[in-house]
């Protein structure tokens, strides 16, 4: 091999690393491309979103334009999801009217409760709660625990350290509730307590990714201890200028209500974030990290 072939082979792997760290990273605002490959996962996010307002309807309504090119499948809620009231119409106004497009196509909900949620949410039907606080479910190679934050009781911890044991390793643990463990946010910030008793369990069981509501923001946290932690607590309530960028934070976007799109295409997770004017303000892909599991075993 000559000196000018290793020298292009060398400037060669230094662009490849780059433009991988540029994925990663997402610090731009492009559109992420998203693979839409057969029998991946494809979900939406939302949360704080049930205010029954004009901003509410806003990012419903290009949630529905984004799925024109992105047909996800089902959305996912972080919580505060009917902020009105709890009378009949308030459901209305805060979900069954604003979201009436997706659900007429069949789109189904997953919710988690948050801090201005009634438990009698979980008896709301089109929440698939099916009467329970938290519950488990899963779609393709991914495992989803819906929990609830407000009421983190041993019951609870008992419940999910079974179900993350018994989720075993083959494929994709996805956590979402209410209270962020990680934020840079000024109005709430982390949630410390919750982060003693829930972290060593998802970095025990292999967690891969986390997202929460409750800071009215969107930030992607840089990984802890392996594990990616996203907030999004902007899709109907938004505090403008709210996020303190800290070493914690991959991206951050303060300036209007937002919602995530989310694919799990094998070991990959495509994600974007778009502001309710279909602007494009984080996208990325991450890849599933490896790390040990209970046993010895492990988990990729």
């Amino acid at each position: 091999m000559t000196i000018g072939t290793r020298v292009r082979g060398a400037l060669l792997s230094v662009l490849l690393a780059a433009s991988i760290a540029v994925v990663l990273s997402a610090r731009g605002a492009a559109d992420v491309a998203f693979p839409l490959q057969a029998n991946s996962v494809r979900l939406a996010a939302i949360g704080d979103m049930g205010t029954g307002d004009h901003f509410q309807t806003d990012v419903a309504r290009q949630m529905v334009k984004s799925r024109a090119a992105f047909p996800f499948e089902f959305v996912i809620t972080l919580g505060d999801n009917i902020y009105t009231g709890s009378a009949p119409s308030d459901f209305d106004d805060d979900f069954a009217v604003p979201y009436k497009a997706l659900l007429r196509a069949g789109v189904p909900f997953y919710a988690s409760l948050g801090d201005h949620d009634s438990t009698n949410e979980r008896f709301y039907k089109p929440f698939n709660m099916n009467g329970a606080n938290y519950y488990t479910y899963k779609k393709g190679n991914v495992r989803f625990f819906a929990l609830n934050s407000n009421y983190m009781d041993p019951k609870q911890i008992a419940w999910l350290e079974t179900q993350l044991r018994d989720a075993g390793n083959d494929g994709w643990k996805i956590c979402y509730f209410h209270h962020p463990l990680y934020s840079s946010g000024r109005f709430h910030g982390p949630d410390r307590d919750l982060r003693k008793t829930l972290e060593p369990l998802f970095v025990k069981y292999g967690v891969d990714v986390v997202l929460a509501g409750h800071e009215h923001v969107y930030e992607r946290v840089l990984p802890q201890q392996g594990i990616y932690y996203f907030t999004e607590g902007a899709s109907g309530e938004l505090r403008a200028g709210n996020l303190a960028p800290s070493a914690i934070t991959a991206k951050g976007f303060d300036a209007d209500r937002s919602f995530m799109m989310i694919e799990i295409a094998g070991d990959d997770f495509y994600f974007q974030t778009t502001s309710r004017t279909g602007v494009v303000v984080d996208s990325g892909v991450m890849h599933r990290t490896i790390r040990p599991a209970p046993g010895g075993a492990s988990h990729e």
